[in-house]
């Protein structure tokens, strides 16, 4: 029985970023169905305006993690700061399963606190307010009620603004928090954290509660590689592919 565990997050996947694209999709064809589960904690479109968006390369991906999930492994999905307009239509077309903001597994007998990472970066006050203002239904509602060639250009527009307001904030405002990670680590009852978000990736070892905690942080993919974090029974490692 395998019990390969696979993580990743942040692909950024658009119709500008082809690299990215073919190695997602090899990714899904030759090493995800060796594993028992996939989790991808967020951003893997660049911007999702809609699960009716037939942008490509939308359907390619939604008909290449169909096949994976109809071959028996299992593939979770939290949603990012630019997908999070990723819905029940997209699951219901591809096999993946939608996990809350955040989540807790069984990871190889050990409690484990799943979320794609903004949620922590408390210090970025604006994006923070910006984020409760999106996730409430009458915003998604208003915003998917427009026309797809509308959402198109906004979404555009959003990409370039949020561009423009990272260059004016420092990186530290942009980390997360630890005292946040702390507060939500002991909420949850859990010694082990992994998200992405931040483009960090690293290993982070901390005293919680008197017990020793971990914290990690997943790569963002890139044209030249991208990077998985795998959970077996002799403990973990970093794929690069």
């Amino acid at each position: 029985m395998n019990l390969d565990t696979l993580f990743i997050s942040d692909l950024h996947i658009s119709l500008e970023k082809p690299e990215i694209t073919r190695r997602f999709l090899d990714f899904l064809a030759h090493r995800a169905p060796k594993a028992s589960a996939v989790y991808i904690l967020g951003d893997l479109f660049d911007a999702w305006i809609g699960d009716d968006d037939p942008t490509p390369p939308n359907n390619k991906i939604r008909k290449q993690l169909k096949k994976l999930t109809d071959s028996g492994t299992k593939v979770y999905l939290q949603q990012g700061n630019r997908d999070f307009l990723l819905g029940h239509k997209f699951c219901e077309a591809t096999g993946v399963i939608l996990l809350d903001d955040y989540a807790i597994i069984n990871l190889l007998g050990e409690r484990t606190l799943l979320t794609h990472g903004d949620l922590l970066c408390t210090d970025d006050l604006p994006y923070q307010a910006f984020r409760t203002k999106s996730h409430s239904p009458e915003w998604q509602h208003y915003v998917l009620s427009k026309p797809l060639v509308v959402r198109l250009l906004a979404a555009r527009w959003y990409r370039f603004r949020s561009h423009f307001h990272k260059r004016k904030k420092t990186l530290e405002i942009m980390d997360v928090n630890q005292d946040t990670v702390v507060r939500v680590m002991r909420e949850h009852n859990c010694l082990r954290l992994i998200h992405g978000h931040t483009h960090r990736p690293a290993v982070h070892d901390f005293d919680l509660n008197g017990h020793p905690a971990q914290r990690f942080v997943l790569a963002a993919w890139n044209k030249n590689a991208g990077e998985i974090l795998c959970w077996n029974s002799h403990g973990y490692h970093i794929e690069s592919i």
